[in-house]
């Protein structure tokens, strides 16, 4: 019985482009099957899943919200989303907790560039998707097309959106269509089910022979029309011409009333307006919510065969390493991995539960039980001062959840199996409510069975953003939720008044816990730093701090904007490197104020498809290499299109690294073989002697430690370093890496020594300032010698040698050894950073600014003003098509994130708020001024003069700006114009 009960529950979530009618069908579903929420005639203008006063100002959804719905003997669970990409974050917890997924595309404006983001988000969730085509009535009503035309237009959106999910490696998308006339299919001879197999595609019907054939076997030839413009398409069109037109054949309207015994009370046939009138009757004839609940039931999952599909990407499959192991606790992890695989709903089934977000409710709109009070609400871990009230957006996944539970929370970071060290990733709770989620409204409930989504209070205090719940210790976390973007837009805060700054520590700790996406940090120089995903959602949260959160007034900085440093130009010349590493003339070299230790620094630039393939897959990175991350908000979509599943992540990035090593500068001199051969060797013995990736040991520059053939110089030792990122990778075989061992190198050197004490005392001493010479340059990498910025795409060569004491003061030998090595080993770690940063400055160092993707829609006339605007934001337009059938142009192009603040509201106040812009973080891309420009060529002597009076350039600028900023000194006339000191006095 049970089963039978959870195979008749749906979870699905609403996902599409911004405005293509997500909330109105979620108000037309509501409306028929909402127990009476909504009257019909509101659906589509109450907007009832959009209970904030923000989302009902801006007409746009912000928040993912729930309703329960019944449809026949079956209970589906809606959940609709943002189609904003600020808000990307709801879309993940969305998904996350659905089981398959409504994908909404406007039949006029097409696939756009969200559509492409929802269906990967889809596919990444192992989500069933099912595709609506929205506004048709565009089609006829704006667009005037003909049956045919729509029906073209139609079949082209259906190809794409199969396009995109095969690139996923999905099966087809739209295998058939519903009949939404299957009440003719005895009048053709057919029966229903051979009807919908042939309705969508290149079918056509013979009157004559009453079969179904195809346009070859048709007498009619180019005049033919497929069945389903002939059976769906002019049947609209003849009821819309009937209605709308003034003209129109209103003998159509009764027929279409009396053939299917539609009770249509007689004042809407006679309202004056004929939309009244053509929604009255195409709402009984058609039910939108009848078509799109029963493709819901018939072609979406139960959450039993959902759960056994999705298993592989709720809980990955982990290979256990340690054979100490308690073979009880992976017994029963095992089990409740099944347990979650069945969908077991059964009371003695262990419970588990996935929080995908907290979100925040003011405490007196809290359905509360005989007896409670308001201080009961207040969940906010202070004072009680707050009326906001933290609930848990959760779906459970196995066993039953009943109020007053007692349950393990876990973190992303929990390892059953290492036992007491996991303590800090694991907590224990008591649940306090449980509630079903009606839209705006809470229903409480006392129990809730896996399968269903429910809202938990009394989890606050031991979650911040996402969790697992589980009965039992030893169960796998869900994996971490796969968001689009990254939160790129930061600004400072701080109160207007001082003393409000209590507050505002406690308004962010709350809006940090409400809100799964943005970003609370601490810059070192003691600003609140807080990160937002683009400027609706950064309004919105500096909206919320000042009503709801914190309640005072707030002093808002201008964004701060990251950017990246580099050298110029890009390795496109083997004999570049070989130049580079052959010869000293382009080190730079510095010694220690002791003059004990000298450091050479080579630098050279890594091809920009390495440095791209080390950004992206940092996260990775970071787990091969050892390095904790902590909770990291790295864009993963990116991560999930170089790793599939069951494959090994460090095989696959030493494949994707060594690639995009040997293959980026081969394709540029592929008419030279031997050239070819030199790099990809060069590259080879480079990609074997990576030491350590930087900043924060995950970045995109590289430590390449010295050639192990280099032998020490005279009364010296070198500092060997070790290729521990080489050997992590595989790039190093096991059995290479005695060789390459520093302690082994040691070795070697102490017993080849002449003189054994004084060179034993040498390499002891490197191999301790190993650690300062990796510090140096994870410091140099962190912050640029421009304006403090990480640096990008960089292989630094660093030798550092360490000279012995000098022979003729034999009394000073004794103090260097005990008292004095701390202090030596910050001089090398000094040394070091100002050598990396001074090779950057010697090579023609550039600014990388982020760039951000914009698709804008237009009308024709606005052109002109849209193409100002972006040009006035330093904009590249990469393409401009018009939409067939309409006339809107679509242009695409990149725009600097430094220009793309209040890019929304100009091009809405230039083009008369007829066009549209969507902006999407794409890539980093160097700027090719040079902020140091000074004139030597005749051509820029004869422009610029000496260069006095050259204006700076857009990088100049932008690093003056940062520099200003974090406090350091910029280059800048003080006075522009003085004059003389005037006397109010005026003395006659």
């Amino acid at each position: 019985m049970d089963d039978l009960e959870t195979r008749r529950i749906r979870n699905i979530c609403i996902l599409a482009h911004v405005d293509h009618g997500k909330t109105t069908l979620a108000d037309h579903l509501i409306a028929a099957s909402g127990g009476g929420l909504i009257h019909p005639k509101m659906a589509g203008r109450l907007r009832f899943m959009d209970y904030l006063d923000e989302e009902q100002r801006r007409a746009i959804t912000m928040k993912s919200s729930s309703i329960g719905l019944r449809y026949k003997e079956y209970s589906i669970n809606l959940i609709d989303s943002p189609g904003h990409m600020d808000f990307c974050s709801e879309v993940s917890t969305a998904a996350r907790l659905s089981d398959g997924a409504l994908v909404l595309v406007d039949a006029v404006e097409g696939v756009h560039i969200q559509t492409h983001a929802v269906l990967r988000q889809a596919w990444i969730e192992k989500l069933a998707p099912c595709l609506v085509l929205n506004k048709i009535d565009r089609l006829i009503c704006e667009l005037k097309l003909s049956p045919m035309e729509a029906y073209t237009r139609l079949l082209r959106i259906v190809h794409e959106v199969n396009g995109i999910m095969s690139g996923y490696k999905s099966e087809k998308y739209l295998s058939d269509v519903d009949s939404i006339l299957a009440g003719s299919s005895g009048e053709l001879g057919a029966n229903v089910s051979a009807l919908k197999k042939a309705l969508w595609g290149p079918r056509y019907f013979n009157p004559k022979t009453k079969m179904i054939v195809g346009k070859k076997a048709m007498a009619g030839g180019s005049k033919a029309r497929p069945m389903f413009v002939q059976f769906v398409l002019e049947r609209l069109w003849e009821v819309y011409g009937a209605a709308l037109e003034t003209d129109g054949n209103k003998e159509v309207l009764q027929k279409v009333n009396s053939t299917f015994n539609l009770t249509i009370p007689a004042r809407e046939l006679s309202n004056k307006d004929p939309k009244v009138v053509l929604q009255a009757i195409m709402s009984r004839w058609l039910p939108l919510s009848d078509a799109i609940l029963s493709m819901v039931v018939n072609c979406m999952p139960d959450p039993i065969a959902a759960q056994s599909f999705r298993i592989s990407r709720l809980i990955p499959k982990r290979d256990i390493i340690d054979t100490g192991v308690d073979t009880n606790v992976l017994t029963e992890a095992d089990l409740v991995k099944r347990s979650i695989e069945a969908c077991d709903s059964r009371p003695e089934a262990p419970f588990v539960a996935f929080v995908s977000k907290m979100f925040a409710v003011p405490s007196k709109i809290l359905p509360r039980s005989h007896g409670e009070t308001t201080s009961v609400f207040t969940d906010d871990g202070g004072d009680g001062e707050s009326d906001e009230c933290f609930l848990a957006f959760a779906r459970v996944f196995s066993g039953f959840l009943f109020s007053g539970q007692r349950v393990f929370v876990l973190s992303a970071l929990y390892d059953p199996t290492k036992g007491e060290s996991m303590h800090k990733h694991i907590q224990e709770a008591e649940l306090h409510s449980i509630y079903l989620m009606m839209g705006q409204g809470l229903k409480p409930v006392t129990s809730v069975k896996a399968g269903n989504l429910v809202a938990i209070r009394g989890l606050s205090h031991h979650i911040l953003k996402t969790a697992t719940l589980s009965s039992t210790r030893n169960c796998w976390p869900f994996s971490s939720m796969a968001f689009q973007v990254a939160p790129t837009l930061r600004v400072a805060l701080e109160p207007s008044d001082p003393g409000d700054i209590g507050a505002l520590l406690k308004g962010l700790r709350l809006l940090n816990r409400a809100d799964p996406f943005v970003e609370v940090t601490v810059s070192a120089r003691g600003e609140h730093v807080l990160a937002a995903a683009g400027e609706v959602h950064l309004e919105r949260c500096i909206k919320d701090l000042k009503d709801r959160f914190a309640r005072v007034s707030l002093e808002v900085s201008p964004p701060l904007v990251s950017y990246k440093e580099t050298i110029e130009g890009e390795a496109s010349s083997v004999l570049d490197y070989f130049k580079v590493l052959s010869e000293s003339t382009d080190c730079v070299t510095k010694k220690t104020p002791n003059g004990r230790c000298i450091v050479r620094v080579q630098v050279l630039k890594l091809p920009p498809a390495l440095a791209k393939v080390l950004d992206e897959n940092s996260d990775v990175l970071g787990d091969i290499v050892g390095v904790k991350l902590g909770q990291n908000y790295k864009n993963l979509e990116t991560k999930r299109s170089s790793l599939m599943e069951n494959e090994n992540p460090t095989e696959v990035v030493k494949k994707l690294i060594a690639d995009a090593a040997c293959t980026d500068l081969s394709s540029k001199d592929d008419h030279e073989g031997s050239r070819v051969d030199k790099h990809n060797a060069l590259w080879s013995k480079l990609l074997k002697r990576i030491w350590a990736l930087g900043p924060q040991q995950i970045g995109p520059n590289i430590l390449i430690s010295p050639d192990p053939k280099v032998k020490d110089p005279d009364g010296s030792v070198l500092i060997r370093g070790s290729p521990h990122v080489s050997q992590r990778l595989g790039f190093v075989d096991d059995s290479l890496n005695g060789n390459l061992d520093p302690k082994t190198s040691l070795e070697g050197d102490m017993s080849s020594a002449a003189s054994p004490e004084g060179t034993q005392t040498q390499c002891m001493e490197a191999a301790s300032l190993e650690n300062s010479v990796l510090s140096g340059f994870q410091l140099a990498t962190s912050a640029g010698p421009l304006c403090d910025e990480p640096m990008w795409g960089l292989a630094f060569i660093v030798d550092v040698s360490i000279s012995s004491l000098s022979g003729n003061s034999d009394e000073s030998e004794s103090p260097f050894q005990p008292d004095n090595n701390a202090i030596f080993s910050g001089q090398v770690m000094t040394t070091v950073k100002d050598a990396c940063r001074a090779a950057v400055l010697q090579k023609k160092p550039r600014l990388v600014e982020a760039m951000y993707f914009c698709e804008l829609n237009t009308p024709t006339e606005y052109l002109g003003p849209m193409y100002a605007v972006l040009a006035r934001r330093r904009a590249r337009v990469l393409k401009e098509e018009m939409q067939e059938g309409s006339p809107l142009f679509t242009v695409h192009a990149y725009v600097p994130v430094s220009e793309s603040f209040g890019f929304a509201d100009e091009l809405r106040r230039w083009t008369s708020g007829a066009a549209s812009a969507l902006l999407v973080l794409s890539h980093w891309e160097e700027l090719c001024e040079d902020p140091f420009f000074i004139p030597k060529t005749e051509e820029e002597l004869e422009e610029f003069g000496d260069g006095s009076s050259v204006l700076p350039n857009t990088a100049r600028k932008l690093i003056d700006t940062v520099r200003r900023r974090k406090g350091l000194p910029v280059e800048e006339k003080v006075v522009q114009h003085a004059t003389k000191q005037r006397t109010l006095a005026r003395k006659v």
